[in-house]
């Protein structure tokens, strides 16, 4: 069925208006939250630090599901957590669960009988208890050790039954719980790498320069009297786009690159200057002086945004020196992409 323009736009703008509706009251209800929030949440944590074990989740339907992203988030942060869910507790699974562990339950009504009957085994085996709910004077929240309260809030759906503001609320409790271990922990970015050493993350944290370089395929070096003839030659056979100019000692002095090439032509053509004039001069007199470079140990990431940020324009080939200030490496921007790093910057031609 065809619709009416102008009434496919009224509805249009009316699902909008009611997803505003929505974000607006979760936004409103974990403001609330955020200002409620006491010291059952600095006693969760106590909880959690002195745990010798795992931290082992729990909670029935939306909030398992919730549950299972709290323990992905604890574990990934190097928080020793597994899920275990309630009913399949009963049929074998509560094997997982040991005396130096630590359960954190979730449910919003807090008289979930899943969770309640699971309570009753775990308190038996003197477990401390941590538990997220609407209220401390549920029955999951009289039992618990540690109790962090939502408070009474109304569901975003119209008719108050669809678990969404206080599914919202639970999960933020379990990122603000995550964030709060890593600040208590010191966790650091080098201690994330651990646990992510693979993708994305994992490069940015650990991928190191040198890694990315091809030994003396990846080094063209000319000396600083060499003629601009034999930097053109270096350039050719290394397929760079530059080559590092080094001192007496080795060290690097400057760079020279495709570009300034270029604009070294054009500056010679418009003196009227002979080709031969331009092939016999020494690369000191017209190389880029002090390049920015970065050492083999730098990050491949803050290599990237180096190149980037780079005024007055991004860079494409990057200098890399050892510890001596002695030439490395050339790290050209194609390197990191292939790496699997993106990058916005549009190569000058």
């Amino acid at each position: 069925m065809i619709q009416n323009t102008s009434q496919s736009q009224e509805d249009t703008v009316s699902l909008v208006g009611i997803a505003k509706k929505v974000l607006a009251e979760e936004s409103l209800a974990l403001s609330s939250l955020c200002h409620r929030l006491d010291d059952g949440f600095e006693k969760a944590c106590q909880i959690i630090l002195q745990c010798k074990g795992r931290v082992i989740i729990t909670g029935m339907g939306k909030s398992g599901h919730i549950g299972q992203k709290i323990a992905a988030s604890f574990t990934s942060t190097g928080v020793a957590s597994h899920f275990l869910h309630p009913a399949e507790g009963f049929h074998g699974d509560l094997g997982i669960v040991h005396r130096k562990d630590v359960l954190l339950a979730l449910s919003f009504s807090g008289e979930t009988k899943e969770i309640l009957d699971l309570l009753f085994v775990v308190k038996g085996m003197q477990i401390p208890v941590v538990a997220i709910t609407s209220s401390q004077e549920s029955t999951l929240g009289k039992a618990a050790d540690a109790t962090i309260s939502l408070g009474q809030v109304k569901e975003a759906d119209p008719y108050n039954l669809v678990p969404t503001t206080s599914t919202t609320l639970t999960l933020a409790i379990g990122d603000a719980l995550t964030v709060a271990l890593m600040k208590a922990r010191n966790f650091t970015p080098e201690d994330f790498a651990v646990f992510h050493p693979k993708g994305m993350l994992g490069k940015r944290l650990t991928l190191q320069v040198k890694s990315l370089l091809n030994g003396e395929k990846d080094n063209p070096v000319i000396r600083f009297n060499d003629t601009f003839s034999l930097a053109l030659k270096m350039i050719t056979q290394h397929s760079l786009g530059g080559t590092s100019i080094v001192d007496d000692t080795g060290k690097l002095i400057g760079i020279l690159t495709d570009g300034d090439i270029r604009r070294i032509m054009e500056k010679f053509a418009d003196k009227g200057c002979n080709v031969s004039d331009v092939m016999t001069a020494q690369v000191y007199t017209l190389m880029t002086k002090n390049p920015t470079h970065v050492y083999s140990h730098t990050l491949a990431y803050d290599a990237l945004k180096l190149m980037e940020n780079h005024k007055p324009r991004p860079i494409f080939i990057l200098p890399v020196v050892d510890e001596s200030h002695k030439p490395a490496g050339m790290l050209h921007l194609h390197a990191l992409v292939q790496a699997g790093f993106k990058t916005n910057c549009k190569e000058d031609i």
